[in-house]
C-alpha cells in the first residue's frame, strides 16, 4: 500500500492571524506555533517580543511550561534526586554505547525471535516500564503514549498514521523486560546519537564520552568519521535503544505506515539532530522531508507529559482500528 501524506502546514492560511504579544511584566513572550501549540519562552530562540501565529481554535493542545516535577522540560541541570539518577544514567550510556556494541545489538535483535504478540498487547506490557533517563516523567509509559497520541489527534485529526505513530513510538522500551532480554536502562532509553564519528557537544552530559572506547579512535573522532556528506541517516550507526528496535519490528513485520512514521519511530530520541541541528551534514533529501514531521511530533512527545490521565477504555477502540489498518494481527518481536 502506498500512502501519500502532505507536508506539515505551518501557514494554516485563513486559520492563522499575526499577533505580537509581549509580557508587560518581564518583556518576554511565548511562541505559538501551528495547531495552537505553545513553545515556552525558555526554549524559544527569539529574544523579547516575537511575531506569533495563533490558531483560531481554543481547544488546541497547549504546552505546559513545567513538567510533572515542577521544573522546566529537559532541564538536566536542575537540582533534584531525579536529576542525579538521570545523570548517572547518561554516564553509563555514554561509556558503554560503542560502535561494536550497537552492531552486536542490531544483529541480535534483528532475529525477532523472542515474542509473538499484537501491538495492543505490547502497549499493555509497557505498564511495567518507567524510563530512568526522563527528567520530566515517572509515570508508566502507557500514560505517556496515550497523552501524546491524543494531543496530536486533537490538532491533526486527519493524519491517522501520525496518531498511531504516537501510540507506538516508545513500545521498544519492552527491551527492559525479561522476555526481551532485560537490557540495562542505558541500552534502551535516553537520547540517541551517532557512532562512528565525533560526539557532538550538544549531546546531554557530553563529558562522559571521554571514557568511551571510541572516543580516541582516529577513524571515529572527526566530523564525518566513517561517513560522507549526505550519506543518509539509514547508513549511520545510531546508538542502540527502543527507537531502533521498534523501527526494526515495524519494518520487518510489514507495516504500511508511511516513511515519515517510521522515521519518527527511529529518530524521535535523536535530540542532537532535531533540537540542536547537529549531524545534519549526514542527512539526505528524504531525511530532510521526514524531519519536518519529526519536529511536529516532538512538540507533543515532549510537552504532553503531565499528570492528566487518559481514559484508556474510551479511546481503545479507535486505536485498535488504526492498528488493524497499518499492522498485521500478530507481530514477531
Amino acid at each position: 500500500m502506498t500512502i501519500l501524506i502532505e507536508q506539515p502546514d505551518h501557514q494554516l492560511g485563513s486559520q492563522m492571524e499575526e499577533k505580537k504579544l509581549c509580557s508587560e511584566i518581564n518583556e518576554t513572550c511565548e511562541l505559538v506555533l501551528d495547531a495552537g501549540f505553545v513553545v515556552p519562552k525558555d526554549i524559544s530562540k527569539n529574544d523579547g517580543c516575537v511575531t506569533q501565529k495563533i490558531a483560531a481554535s481554543n481547544d488546541a493542545f497547549i504546552a505546559p511550561e513545567i513538567n510533572s516535577f515542577g521544573q522546566s522540560f529537559r532541564d538536566y541541570n536542575a537540582e533534584s534526586e531525579r536529576q542525579k539518577s538521570v545523570e548517572e544514567f547518561y554516564k553509563s550510556n555514554h561509556i558503554n554505547q560503542t560502535f561494536d556494541f550497537v552492531k552486536k545489538m542490531r544483529e541480535e535483535y534483528s532475529k525477532l525471535n523472542r515474542v509473538e504478540m499484537s501491538i495492543w498487547e505490547c502497549c499493555e506490557l509497557l505498564n511495567e516500564v518507567v524510563d530512568d533517563s526522563d527528567p520530566d516523567l515517572d509515570e508508566p509509559q502507557i500514560e505517556h503514549l496515550l497523552q501524546t497520541a491524543e494531543a496530536i489527534r486533537k490538532d491533526y485529526p486527519n493524519e491517522d498514521w501520525l496518531h498511531l505513530t504516537a501510540l507506538i513510538h516508545d513500545l521498544g522500551k519492552v527491551l527492559l523486560l525479561p522476555s526481551f532480554g532485560e537490557l540495562p536502562q542505558w541500552a534502551v532509553v535516553g537520547d540517541t546519537h551517532p557512532l562512528g564519528c565525533a560526539f557532538d557537544e550538544s549531546i546531554v552530559h557530553h563529558k562522559y564520552f571521554k571514557e568511551n572506547q571510541d572516543y580516541n579512535n582516529a577513524s571515529f573522532n572527526t566530523k564525518y568519521g566513517i561517513y560522507s556528506e549526505g550519506c543518509g541517516l539509514d547508513n549511520v550507526m545510531v546508538s542502540w535503544g527502543h527507537d531502533d528496535y521498534m523501527y526494526l519490528v515495524a519494518k520487518e513485520n510489514g507495516t504500511t505506515l508511511p516513511q515519515a512514521g517510521l522515521f519518527i519511530i527511529r529518530y524521535h530520541s535523536f535530540y542532537p539532530l532535531h533540537r540542536a541541528g547537529a549531524y545534519r551534514h549526514l542527512m539526505n533529501k528524504e531525511d530532510e522531508e521526514n524531519l519536518k514531521w519529526l519536529q511536529v511530533f516532538n512538540k507533543y512527545d515532549l510537552y504532553s507529559k503531565s499528570k492528566v490521565r487518559v481514559n484508556v477504555e474510551k479511546v481503545k477502540p479507535y486505536y485498535l482500528s488504526l492498528i488493524e489498518k497499518y499492522f498485521p494481527a500478530k507481530l514477531r518481536w
